[in-house]
């Protein structure tokens, strides 16, 4: 019986921890999606961020040199200036050590938690325009947050095809 009860403890810490920002709207959705993007970032070898699943498809490190830059790009648009250090889209193939790709993507995870937070009642509302046409500073967040979660999806599919396991579906007894 102590047994079962220690598993059940250790599962529900586990999920938890997986499930943590879950349903917490989108502050917590932020958090979740910004963590395991870091966590699968890391947990890739070095050797994996060149892998591609074919020619012409985005290797892993572009795919997050891409987020890092749309991040920062689509925040732009609600305000915030692009970093000084962003020069050219080429940027998302000549970034490619491990070390350099996750410092840019939690530059841009952290850029946007930080302006979102900064933002005023009524901000949410506020028009901008995005490829000629109009939107509101809240649909560019919520653009960010979905981009972020698409290509999360695809780095998981990455990550399994090139042997990796994302940290978070690790079992909790090994």
């Amino acid at each position: 019986m102590k047994t079962l009860l220690l598993l059940l403890v250790m599962c529900t810490t586990s999920l938890h921890a997986q499930m943590e920002g879950l349903w917490e709207g989108y502050d917590g959705e932020w958090a979740h999606v910004s963590r395991q993007l870091v966590a699968l970032a890391e947990a890739t070898p070095a050797d994996k961020f060149a892998w591609r699943p074919a020619p012409g498809v985005r290797s892993t490190s572009e795919v997050y040199m891409h987020i890092a830059l749309a991040n920062f790009y689509l925040l732009s648009v609600t305000g915030p200036a692009m970093p000084p250090d962003i020069k050219s889209e080429d940027m998302e193939k000549t970034v490619t050590s491990k070390a350099d790709v996750i410092a840019f993507l939690k530059r841009s995870l952290d850029a946007v938690k930080t302006a979102r937070a900064q933002l005023k009642p009524g901000d949410l509302q506020r028009k901008v325009m995005i490829m000629k046409k109009e939107a509101t500073v809240d649909g560019m967040y919520l653009r960010i947050l979905v981009h972020d979660n698409e290509h999360m999806g695809q780095l998981i599919a990455y990550a399994r095809m090139s042997g990796v396991v994302p940290p978070w579906s690790e079992p909790v007894h090994k």
